[in-house]
């Protein structure tokens, strides 16, 4: 991986550009993930001895990129966790969907049920053990038609934060993730998902000012490179 991504830090916080395709935290695979990379970070520009603390927050699935917040210090860490589940924590996403959604805004209500051992999540009736209520916003920006199909540039925000939510909820709307080899197509496969937390939002845990991140996907890649991300 190439040097941390880092967009914004004060003594509280640390905001970064996770890359696609790395996870959030240490998991099975044993390789590189966001958390360590901070800790890295924070202990060689700071030359702490000894552990460092950085605190998760919020995780973005593997092969989802996009902004993230570090807490370095457990208060931080403390006050934005309560954020999120107050709702003041926000993020959003931009997405490329293989298909054609029925309306250009919607609010989507699903239950969802992840199958741990499979690692993949299903839609199942509300009253299912094990069920997860699953909310979401989208809204559709711009569409691509050609004669083989049409690709959709959506803006999703998330109401909850289940695992593979938009990809599952998309996907039942007959209009999958570009790139997604689990619940997509496989004639989009790809190397990336055309999936990208491009904004997050939230208060300064001591400050009390609000904070807005932007950072968009890579326009040159497929299939960003069919929309003008510009206008966003």
């Amino acid at each position: 991986m190439k040097e941390l991504d880092v967009i914004y830090e004060d003594n509280h916080l640390l905001v970064v550009v996770k890359p696609q395709n790395i996870p959030s935290q240490a998991d099975s695979s044993e390789d590189e993930d966001m958390l360590s990379l901070v800790k890295k970070y924070i202990k060689e520009k700071y030359n702490k001895p000894g552990n460092v603390y950085a605190g998760l927050v919020h995780r973005l699935d593997r092969p989802t990129g996009g902004v993230m917040v570090f807490a370095k210090t457990s208060k931080a860490a403390s006050r934005l966790s309560s954020e999120i589940v107050d709702g003041t924590l926000k993020k959003e996403y931009l997405v490329v969907l293989d298909g054609q959604l029925p309306l250009k805004t919607k609010k989507v209500v699903n239950y969802l049920k992840k199958d741990e051992e499979n690692n993949i999540v299903k839609i199942v009736p509300m009253a299912e053990e094990g069920a997860k209520r699953a909310e979401l916003i989208f809204e559709v920006l711009e569409t691509d038609f050609n004669e083989k199909r049409c690709l959709s540039l959506a803006k999703i925000q998330l109401l909850t934060g289940r695992s593979h939510q938009i990809r599952v909820q998309m996907a039942n709307l007959k209009a999958p993730v570009f790139g997604d080899g689990k619940y997509g197509k496989v004639e989009s496969l790809t190397k990336e998902l055309a999936l990208w937390a491009y904004k997050l939002e939230f208060v300064h845990p001591t400050t009390k000012q609000k904070m807005i991140f932007k950072v968009l996907p890579d326009e040159n890649k497929t299939p960003w490179n069919k929309f003008n991300l510009k206008k966003i």
